[in-house]
């Protein structure tokens, strides 16, 4: 079974992630900041990460850059998932490392198609 790391701040969404993820048939881990998300990264493997920008403790941003440089993390998916758009934001995750991008809300069937495309 495929696993992904949920990272995001706010419940509703790590359990819309969770539930949609987990009917499509993978397994996920949820972490609640982007120094939680490096911390469960680090512990494990994960075949795709979904972090949020905006989190307290450590943003996704800055969780991408240190997730790159762990050993087994330098080709794994990292999508964004957040309500940001603006090309900056979009050209600051593609330098950290982000492989996509998706903006909330999100639609579910648009979600498990993205990661289907990503993880083999």
């Amino acid at each position: 079974m495929r696993r992904i790391l949920s990272v995001d701040d706010s419940t509703s969404i790590r359990q819309m992630v969770n539930f949609t993820l987990g009917k499509a048939g993978y397994e996920v881990v949820e972490a609640v900041d982007g120094k939680d998300g490096l911390d469960k990264a680090g512990a494990g493997k994960f075949d795709l990460i979904i972090t949020d920008l905006n989190m307290p403790n450590m943003d996704g941003i800055q969780m991408m850059t240190a997730v790159r440089k762990l050993p087994g993390y330098t080709f794994t998916p990292i999508l964004m998932l957040t309500t940001e758009s603006q090309a900056e934001k979009k050209d600051a995750g593609r330098k950290a490392g982000a492989t996509g991008w998706i903006v909330k809300p999100f639609n579910a069937e648009q979600l498990i198609s993205v990661i289907q495309k990503l993880v083999k």
